[in-house]
């Protein structure tokens, strides 16, 4: 990595020196930004849900803690992720207006933000909830880091597959925080998002390949080309549509989320058999992949939602009277 006084390293090959001139003072909307608000809202809501999903009972005020430090975590991780991919953000069209490309804020300030926020984010889970909990939360924020921005990211084509366990600890921590455990059915809850990551990854690095070309990043695409990637979506999606039923199996959720899951899993295997047949090849071009990423998100909110709707005392037996 270069020197913090640079500001845009020289990490990536051919990429351009620049000399970025840093704001005297940054904004609190450039701290906010450094979290990654948008990716933080996802992981969010899976930890919420397996805070709803748990069994067992947790205070409001304790559950409204736990979810505080699971996006403070989440946020943390991405704030040293802007951090260490700084040279390569400011090649990429989707993440050269980031707060440390474009000078708003000093790197050092910015993985300096990222460590204290992981470390309070922690602590706090550790002494409030548990010690359970706050290890799942350290263990995801390590992974997330070391494992999958610094070793996997910049080596490895599978580094997605590898690298996205740490976005499916989440409702794993939120069920910790009630339970005080690690359940069969939360390691469930974590394989499907482990499995989702990659298709919905790789949906967006089919049509943003030329910004990962240009940075380079090995993601499948850029290494094994758009052909092979397709086939690896549809062998995940084929795959995660008996795995979306095992938290009914498991008796996490009922019969309510098992339609749904069926029904959204087909629809996203719809997805990729769609990206499959599309010959569209060209620099921003792949309609079916941007849809299929947009789908991606909609569909691990509806599967989570149908869980928690399914687990609601009561809700069930009121929709039953009404549809009957």
């Amino acid at each position: 990595m270069s020197d913090a006084s640079i500001g845009i390293g020289t990490g990536v090959k051919g990429a351009p020196q620049a000399a970025a001139a840093f704001d005297a003072g940054a904004r609190v909307s450039d701290y906010v930004a450094l979290l990654k608000p948008r990716v933080m809202s996802l992981v969010v809501f899976s930890g919420f849900a397996g805070l709803v999903l748990a069994p067992g009972h947790i205070h409001p005020v304790l559950a409204a803690v736990a979810v505080l430090c699971i996006a403070v975590a989440a946020g943390a991780a991405g704030a040293i992720n802007m951090w260490y991919d700084r040279d390569i953000d400011a090649v990429m069209r989707r993440t050269c207006a980031r707060p440390i490309p474009t000078g708003k804020v000093k790197p050092e300030e910015a993985v300096a933000f990222g460590i204290v926020l992981s470390l309070g984010s922690v602590m706090l889970m550790a002494l409030a909830l548990n010690w359970v909990a706050a290890a799942l939360l350290a263990i995801a924020n390590l992974f997330y880091v070391f494992v999958y921005t610094i070793w996997l990211k910049r080596r490895t084509p599978q580094n997605i597959v590898i690298g996205g366990a740490a976005g499916a600890f989440p409702p794993m921590i939120g069920w910790a925080a009630v339970t005080g455990d690690v359940s069969l059915a939360s390691i469930a809850l974590f394989a499907l998002i482990f499995m989702w990551t990659p298709p919905h990854f790789w949906a967006l690095a089919l049509f943003r390949r030329g910004d990962y070309e240009k940075a380079g990043v090995p993601m499948l695409p850029v290494v094994a080309g758009d052909r092979a990637t397709k086939l690896q979506m549809l062998l995940y999606t084929v795959i995660l549509l008996p795995l979306g039923l095992v938290p009914w199996w498991l008796g996490v959720s009922g019969v309510l989320y098992a339609v749904a899951a069926s029904v959204l899993g087909l629809a996203f295997l719809g997805f990729a058999v769609w990206v499959w047949f599309d010959r569209d090849e060209r620099e921003g071009g792949g309609r079916a992949a941007r849809r299929m990423f947009a789908f991606s998100i909609l569909y691990l909110f509806l599967m989570f939602t149908a869980m928690m709707i399914d687990r609601a005392p009561g809700l069930l037996p009121l929709l039953e009277r009404w549809a009957g």
